[in-house]
């Protein structure tokens, strides 16, 4: 029996009772080797990784040849060590310009402004965008301390004033935030020749219409499309 816990009457454990013997056999892991401990310990510090999948990965290091584990240490310490962020729109970087920025095939009149590095990756991924990028670092939240001079606004907005851009697609999450983030930008441009655009928003492909909030609903309907304009998109 786990100590500090008794067998109820019935002589079943309910759900709760089981799900508190793992979480302490977890927490209470017993290590032969501390170099193991030591390992598991920070690989569990990784987002969404517990003990017993920090201690799966780490024994399967052991059993891996010293010259894999070795090129797998050395890449994740040199990309720490190593990496960059680009001088223009601060995506991440192996030299100081990233290599959208740094390729002249590139619709330098569009800048699409994310708010993380990861959005970049998405868009890029749909190859359906060849302008620039800005990454803003985050969205606005006062109640998260993150104001205008945390985030790359300053920098976008010399940017746009010292280059040829014409259009800036703002290419935030549809939140109180990220709205929030849009009219701030959008303001820092009023009176300037600058086209603010975003990114359409709507029922997604393949979704059920009854679990859409109010918020998407209007806003698909107030933009609807013609139905050829439909049509076409859905075709491609």
């Amino acid at each position: 029996m786990t100590e500090g816990l008794t067998m109820p009457q019935n002589g079943y454990f309910c759900p709760s009772a089981i799900g508190q013997i793992v979480t302490q056999r977890v927490e209470e892991m017993i290590f032969s080797s501390r170099l193991i401990e030591d390992a598991v310990q920070e690989f569990a510090k990784l987002p969404g990784i517990g003990k017993k999948t920090a201690l799966r990965m780490v024994l399967h290091l052991l059993k891996t040849n010293k010259d894999e584990v070795d090129r797998f240490t050395t890449a994740i310490g040199k990309m720490r060590h190593e990496i960059r962020f680009c001088r223009d729109c601060h995506n991440i970087s192996d030299h100081d310009l990233c290599d959208v920025c740094a390729n002249p095939g590139r619709n330098r009149t569009q800048i699409c402004v994310v708010e993380n590095i990861r959005d970049v990756i998405a868009i890029e991924s749909t190859q359906q965008y060849s302008g620039l990028y800005h990454v803003l670092g985050g969205i606005l939240s006062p109640l998260d301390g993150v104001g205008p001079e945390q985030l790359h606004i300053g920098t976008l907005v010399t940017r746009v004033k010292t280059t040829e851009v014409t259009e800036l697609i703002m290419a935030l999450s549809p939140t109180i935030e990220g709205d929030t983030t849009v009219y701030y930008v959008a303001k820092q441009f009023s009176g300037t020749p600058v086209n603010i655009t975003t990114i359409a928003r709507g029922i997604a492909f393949g979704g059920e219409l009854e679990y859409a909030d109010e918020m998407t609903l209007a806003r698909s309907i107030a933009r609807r499309l013609p139905i050829e304009n439909y049509m076409t998109g859905v075709g491609r």
